[in-house]
């Protein structure tokens, strides 16, 4: 954007992901002056839509594809034009002995669970475990926005010492071996605990935990919605409330130092003109623990260098393809999650062996079809012929299976993932897939070292680090909000800050909430 960068800001922002474009409406809506340094030709970061495919009108999510943690206090705070749809069916998860469909009412869910299962034992512990999951994310997901509690303070506010227990003091895995006994059943309780977090159901460090919370307290109910117009719509809408309340965003800057003596910064930034430096009061950094490490000429902790470990494939299709479970259609079975290899036992294998250094030989992974609900993002004339976009979202893939050869193995865990996918189709989904105009299947893999060289995500991780508990960490120096750094007047407003991951602007909020001193 062609803005005159001026000598000095009250903040500026490193960054122009989601989380940036948040921290610089609130603070330029508060009437702060507000520069936003984006290195790309482009703000959004991760949650973005493109048209990754030659000549094909389907603009895509690429990199993040779901919203649930995006608070409509945000929404509401800055104006945003943007929406979300429910999805009609929750998920549907495929097997050998047919498969388990959630949604499409409460009936239909527990015939479902009975078809599978042999009874309503499993429906009715799945009932009473998400009424728990539900009643702590009513508690919970308010938190987020507010002045970090104290670990006793979030326990008090739960009040429920068997949650409390589940969910922040053992292992995940244990809760799900007390109240479920199916295999199939267990496994998909547990993906909300894995996407993209390499852990096993037992791990002591409860990395599985965190994961697994975040992704049923969004929005206090845990529902994963459907951004209408992709997740670019989000991006453009914030860069507008931003814009429109001041705040000065220049793409093509690549900040590159940053120095501060706790009252007074300067950023140094390089363009396609040169470099220069801009002072600042306040620096907030949407970038990754380790980043900012980088900036400020300090070594990053260790904390700052945990890998990512998904594998995102981004495809186009003429049409569904048809599946061996006849008890559901396609537009039915892909309108939610749609689970592959995700048993309890096959996710316990695929950690195994990546854990082994081997890339896991029936990948597990979750699909979703963003154009069943929010056809929008596809040009009138494949919406006509029923094109569909699908998004995968593959698990236990760390990015040290990557670091020998990262292009064949790619390609290899691209074809070990479309094959067990196969397994449970009617017809090849490369059968299904769309060419663009050079003929070439539409089709795009991303692996976490393919994540660190586009977006800069260290080891690929989309959290930027592991997940943190949402409470004030002493031992760790987490500050007020979450967001505080060892340097009074540099702030992290991206997803490494405590309560961050997730396309939700919380840690945006947060941090500009920690600089208007509320």
């Amino acid at each position: 954007m062609p803005v005159q960068v001026q000598d000095s800001y009250d903040a500026v922002i490193v960054g122009g992901g989601h989380n940036g474009l948040v921290a610089a409406a609130y603070l330029a809506r508060a009437g702060r002056s507000v520069l936003v340094l984006e290195r790309l030709d482009r703000t959004g970061g991760a949650a973005v839509s493109t048209r990754p495919f030659a000549g094909v009108d389907a603009r895509l999510s690429r990199y993040s594809y779901l919203v649930s943690l995006l608070p409509q206090q945000i929404v509401r705070d800055l104006r945003l034009d943007f929406a979300v749809r429910k999805r009609t069916v929750s998920s549907y998860t495929p097997s050998g002995r047919g498969g388990l469909l959630v949604g499409g009412g409460t009936e239909r869910t527990r015939e479902s669970f009975a078809r599978l299962t042999g009874g309503d034992t499993e429906f009715k512990s799945w009932q009473s475990f998400y009424a728990v999951m539900r009643r702590v994310a009513e508690r919970v997901f308010p938190t987020l926005t507010e002045p970090l509690p104290t670990r006793d303070a979030l326990r008090a506010r739960i009040d429920d010492e068997a949650a409390w227990r589940m969910l922040f003091e053992e292992p995940l895995g244990v809760a799900i071996e007390e109240h479920f006994a199916d295999d199939l059943v267990r496994g998909v309780v547990l993906t909300d605990a894995l996407i993209g977090t390499f852990a096993d159901a037992h791990d002591p460090a409860l990395h599985q935990n965190r994961c697994f919370l975040y992704h049923v307290i969004g929005g206090g109910t845990g529902d994963w919605d459907v951004p209408v117009g992709g997740m670019g719509a989000l991006t453009d809408a914030l860069s507008n409330a931003a814009l429109a309340a001041g705040a000065e965003i220049v793409t093509g800057h690549e900040a590159t130092r940053i120095d501060t003596d706790g009252s007074r910064a300067e950023v140094t930034f390089r363009s396609d003109t040169g470099e220069a430096t801009v002072a600042a009061r306040d620096v907030l950094v949407n970038a990754s623990p380790h980043a900012l490490a980088t900036l400020l000429g300090e070594e990053p902790s260790a904390s700052a260098c945990a890998e990512g470990a998904q594998l995102k494939v981004n495809m186009l299709l003429r049409r569904l393809p048809r599946l061996r479970d006849r008890s559901v259609e396609p537009n039915e079975a892909f309108a939610g999650t749609f689970h592959v290899a995700e048993g309890y036992g096959q996710l316990a294998a695929a950690y195994g062996e990546a854990a082994s250094g081997r890339l896991p030989s029936a990948p597990p992974s979750e699909i979703y079809c963003h154009s069943l609900t929010d056809p929008s993002i596809l040009g009138p004339d494949l919406a006509a012929q029923g094109y569909q976009t699908l998004t995968l979202f593959g698990l236990h893939t760390p990015a040290r299976l990557f670091a020998h050869d990262n292009e064949a193995a790619r390609a290899e865990l691209l074809a070990a993932t479309l094959a067990q996918l196969d397994t449970y189709l009617e017809e090849p989904i490369t059968d299904c897939l769309a060419l663009d105009e050079n003929g070439r299947p539409c089709i795009e893999a991303k692996t976490p070292l393919d994540l660190e060289s586009e977006l800069r995500l260290p080891g690929g991780n989309i959290f930027h680090r592991a997940l943190s508990f949402p409470y004030a960490d002493e031992s760790a120096a987490t500050g007020r909000w979450g967001v505080e750094t060892a340097h009074a007047n540099v702030l992290l407003c991206g997803a490494g800050a405590v309560r961050g991951g997730g396309v939700s602007g919380i840690p945006g909020h947060n941090a500009a909430m920690a600089v208007l001193g509320r």
